[in-house]
Order: C-alpha cells, then sequence, then structure tokens
C-alpha cells in the first residue's frame, strides 16, 4: 500500500531490505488469523458503519494530526525478528517524522513535509530527496481514492487490543485478484492504525505489521527533530535528482489498462555522464507509478545491459512482489523491474502491456 520513490532499476534488489523496513512489513505466523478471530469474537460491540474511503480518511487522519512515539517488530519469512522506533509530530501544517532502525544496518529516516534524509552512519552519508506520494505510517496513500470502493468492500470484523489501546478491527476485501486484502487494526479514539495484516486471495496473512509499543499524544519537540535532521556535519550529501516528464514524452504507454490502477507519476534521472559527451537523451532510468487507491505498482524502465541483468527474475519478500525482465521486440533494448504490494499476476500484467511508442 505504498508508492515508492524513483530509483534506479538496478538498485532495487538492494532496496527491498530497506523497503521491507521502512514500510514496516511483516511475514505472518500461522497463529494470525486465528488470533484475529478469536479477538473478533471477544467483544460484542461492533466497529462504525463507514465506507471504505470513509475509514481511510479517518485512519489517515489518524497518521497525520496526532503526535506519537512507539516500536514496532518486523518479522521476516524463515522467523527473522527486526525493529525500529518512530517518532511523529504534527507541527501546524507541517509534518515532522524520524525513523531509527533498531537492529540490522545503522540507519535514520527523517521527513519534513515533502523533504526526506536518510543517515548512514558506517557509510558517513546522507541522501536527501523529495517525495511527491508521502507514506505515513502504516502505508495510507497521502490522500484516499474515491473510485476506491469500486474495488474494495469493507467488513467489520470486531473489537481488540493492540499496544495497550482499544481498537476496531475491519478487513478490506478486493473485488478481484489483481490485489491484495488487508485487515486493519485502527486505534478508536485517533483512527490510528496500530496494526495492519495483508491478505492473499484465500485470507492467508502474508504481511504483517504492528506496534509492539505506542505513546499517543506524546510530548515529541518539533524543534528537536527538526535540528537533529540538519546536523549533517562529517557527513556526505547525496541529492537524488528527479525531473518530472510524463509516458508519452519518454515513449512508453500501456497498451490495454491494468483494471482499477491509475497512473500517479513519471520521472526520470538523467544517466550520469564525464560532462564532455551527451548522452543519449533516453538514456536516463525512469519510473512509472501507479495506484488503485490503496495498493501501488511501481516500473522502472532503463536500458537493457546484459552485464548487470543477464537474465529475468523474480523475487517476494512479504506481501512486496516483483519481476525483472527483458521486453520483447520491438522494445528489446529495455529493461523492466516492476515492483508492488500486489500478487505477482499483478505485476505480470503490467509487463505484458507496456509498449515502447518510438
Amino acid at each position: 500500500m505504498t508508492v515508492q520513490m524513483p530509483i534506479s532499476a538496478r538498485a532495487c534488489v538492494l532496496v527491498f531490505a530497506a523497503f521491507c523496513l521502512a514500510q514496516v512489513a511483516t511475514a505472518q505466523t500461522r497463529s494470525g488469523s486465528t488470533n484475529a478471530k478469536s479477538a473478533a469474537t471477544a467483544q460484542t460491540d461492533e466497529p462504525p458503519a463507514m465506507s471504505v474511503t470513509e475509514w481511510l480518511q479517518r485512519m489517515h487522519a489518524g497518521a497525520r494530526q496526532r503526535n506519537y512515539v512507539g516500536t514496532f517488530v518486523v518479522s521476516a519469512p524463515g522467523g527473522d525478528l527486526s525493529s525500529a522506533r518512530i517518532w511523529h509530530v504534527r507541527d501546524g501544517d507541517h509534518q515532522i517524522e524520524r525513523i531509527e532502525a533498531l537492529s540490522g544496518p545503522q540507519r535514520s529516516t527523517f521527513r519534513r513535509n515533502r523533504n526526506v534524509m536518510t543517515f548512514l552512519p558506517e557509510a558517513k552519508v546522507v541522501k536527501v530527496e523529495k517525495r511527491e506520494n508521502l507514506d505515513l505510517f502504516p502505508n495510507l496513500p497521502d490522500k484516499p481514492d474515491s473510485s476506491i470502493g469500486d474495488f474494495y468492500d469493507v467488513r467489520a470484523i470486531g473489537k481488540d487490543r493492540v499496544a495497550g489501546f482499544d481498537a476496531d478491527v475491519v478487513q478490506l476485501v478486493p473485488h478481484d485478484g489483481l490485489r491484495f486484502g488487508y485487515r486493519i487494526w485502527s486505534e478508536r479514539r485517533s483512527g490510528l492504525v496500530v496494526k495492519l495484516q495483508t491478505l492473499d486471495s484465500e485470507s492467508r496473512v502474508v504481511e504483517q505489521s504492528a506496534f509492539s509499543e505506542l505513546q499517543l499524544d506524546a510530548p515529541v519537540k518539533a524543534q528537536a527533530l527538526a535540528q537533529m535532521m540538519a546536523n549533517t556535519s562529517g557527513y556526505r550529501i547525496e541529492k537524488l535528482e528527479l525531473e518530472r516528464t510524463t509516458a508519452q514524452d519518454e515513449g512508453w504507454t500501456l497498451s490495454s489498462p491494468v483494471a482499477g490502477f491509475k497512473p500517479r507519476s513519471f520521472f526520470k534521472r538523467p544517466t550520469s555522464g564525464d560532462g564532455k559527451s551527451q548522452a543519449k537523451p533516453d538514456a536516463a532510468t525512469v519510473q512509472w507509478t501507479f495506484s488503485d487507491g490503496l495498493a501501488s505498482v511501481s516500473l522502472f524502465i532503463e536500458r537493457y545491459d546484459a552485464t548487470r541483468a543477464p537474465r529475468d527474475g523474480v523475487l517476494t519478500i512479504g506481501a512486496t512482489n516483483a519481476i525483472r525482465r527483458r521486453l520483447p521486440e520491438p522494445a528489446s533494448d529495455w529493461w523492466l523491474t516492476a515492483v508492488g504490494e500486489v500478487p505477482p499476476q499483478t505485476l505480470n500484467a503490467f509487463a505484458q502491456s507496456l509498449a515502447r511508442t518510438r
């Protein structure tokens, strides 16, 4: 349920580890579904009757409007565990957020509105970027799409408690096999999502995230986070330069749309040159992003290079799937990496429909 920033397609495999943490996604334990059902029957009062869009608007408001500090734990396939700490502050019209990895490679990510800085202490590097689409924990869209009810139904499950907070439990059920379903625990007073499960077509949990500890309305100081974000002393700053463009201008189209997924953005990053020769106009790596208002897909397209991409491939981490393949004639000079928290058949539909117009 996320929109990724434009990056090089050849870096996609490395991104998935960070992606898994940044999206706060965990693999299922087999008891997860059973626990949800028992929790639902433990209490009799039902969640409010609202539409899919109304639920998402409430959850989105909870993520934006409340100050909170919390710890979440990631359990990856195979039983690996990792955790991170998150601080979120609303400062007037501004959003400031810090996510600190507590396991694995050291990494601190700060966000102030659309400005994002990622500190990598081991490399002494700070990556600076602007994000068009913001991911507010936990993976909610920046603005719920009014057409989302055409592709998902909402079902009230009941009540539960997560990290000491009472929560309404609802399930979003997709109308087709092109998108996953979701079981969501929404804190009753604020609407903040405190637990999230991604479900396959048989309602099995393929990915899960949850706060293990949470403090709502925490006394977090926006100024303190802003000062930490600005302290780059001793770090090399790397700015991600992106250029907004269109699929039409770059010579790409979908021969047939994938039901429900609308184009959201198209960016390119020119290939670095030596300053003496001019790179080919179409040598840039591009990212084309689509969303149905909840799930999203990114298509990374770059020139084919057999030394870096010798064969097609498939990668799955929890609910995140990726396919890599050389495009067929007449676009065989191009390499596609399609990434999204969607079933593999959705990515295949995009890959089969992607076509070169020049």
